[in-house]
C-alpha cells in the first residue's frame, strides 16, 4: 500500500532545496497540490495521485532512479568529495538527491558503474554471499601466461591475509612486455584485479570493468556519459540473472 509523504519531504527527496528552504517556500504559498495552494510543511500527498506544483513548476516524483555510468579516470566513486570530481556530479538529469554508486571503482578505474537510490539492489549486487559476478578488460605489463589461466582458475593466493575465489582468466593478447586479458571475478576485495597481477609478479596498466551481473557496458556510451537502465535491464539485476 503506498504511503503518504509530507509534502515537504517529497519536494525535499526531488533536490528542489533543503528542508528549511522548502518549508518557507511553502509557508510563502509557492507550493500547489491538486490546483488547492497548501501552507503547511507537514501536509502529505499520496505520489502516484496527487498533482504537485512548486515555484510555478510542475513537480513529478520519482521513487527509484537507476543509471548506467561509463566512469572515466579521475573521477571518484563517491558521493562528495573536496578534492576530485565524483560519478553523481556527472548525472546531471538526476531528480533524487539520494543516488550513490553501487561499489566502487578505483580513481583511475573505467567502466561500468551503476547509479542508483535502490538500497536493497545495490546489497543484492554487492553482497558477498551473492557472488555476483564482473568482468573486467585490463592491460597488463608483463607476460600472462595458460600457467596463470589454471591459477587464476583454482583461486589465487593473493597475499599472506587473501586467497581469491576462483576467477575466469582469458588472454586477449600476450607478449613479453604486455598482455591485454579479460577477468571475471565473483567478489570485490580492495584493489582485487590490481593486487591479484601483482601476485603473479604483473602490473595492470589499464582497467575497465564491462559487466556487472547480467548488465554489459552499453558500448554507445563515451566516457563520463550515461543513461537510465532499462526495465528489462532493472529486472533481470533484480532476479540475479
Amino acid at each position: 500500500m503506498e504511503k503518504k509523504i509530507r509534502l515537504d519531504k517529497y519536494l525535499a527527496d526531488l533536490n528542489y532545496g533543503t528542508r528549511s528552504e522548502i518549508k518557507a517556500n511553502i509557508k510563502k504559498g509557492q507550493a500547489l497540490v491538486n490546483g488547492e495552494k497548501i501552507t503547511s510543511s507537514d501536509y502529505k500527498v499520496l505520489p502516484s495521485q496527487d498533482k504537485v506544483m512548486y515555484m510555478g513548476e510542475d513537480v513529478s516524483y520519482v521513487d527509484k532512479e537507476y543509471y548506467m555510468l561509463n566512469k572515466p579516470q579521475n573521477v571518484v566513486s563517491a558521493t562528495r568529495d573536496d578534492k576530485y570530481q565524483t560519478v553523481l556530479d556527472l548525472i546531471d538529469q538526476k531528480k533524487r538527491k539520494d543516488l550513490f554508486p553501487v561499489g566502487r571503482l578505483d580513481i583511475d578505474t573505467e567502466g561500468l558503474l551503476i547509479i542508483t537510490n535502490d538500497g536493497m539492489l545495490s546489497h543484492q549486487l554487492l553482497s558477498p554471499k551473492k557472488h555476483v559476478s564482473k568482468t573486467y578488460f585490463a592491460k597488463v605489463a608483463g607476460k600472462v601466461t595458460k600457467e596463470h589461466i589454471s591459477l587464476f582458475k583454482e583461486g589465487l593466493k593473493v597475499d599472506e591475509e587473501f586467497q581469491a575465489l576462483p576467477a575466469d582468466l582469458v588472454i586477449k593478447e600476450s607478449s613479453e612486455n604486455e598482455s591485454e586479458i579479460l577477468l571475471t571475478i565473483c567478489e570485490g576485495k580492495f584493489h582485487q584485479v590490481k593486487r591479484m597481477f601483482e601476485a603473479i609478479g604483473c602490473k595492470v596498466t589499464y582497467l575497465k570493468r564491462i559487466s556487472m551481473g547480467s548488465l554489459k557496458l552499453d558500448e554507445a556510451l563515451k566516457l563520463g556519459e550515461y543513461r537510465p537502465l532499462t526495465k528489462e535491464e532493472i529486472n533481470l539485476l533484480k532476479e540475479g540473472k
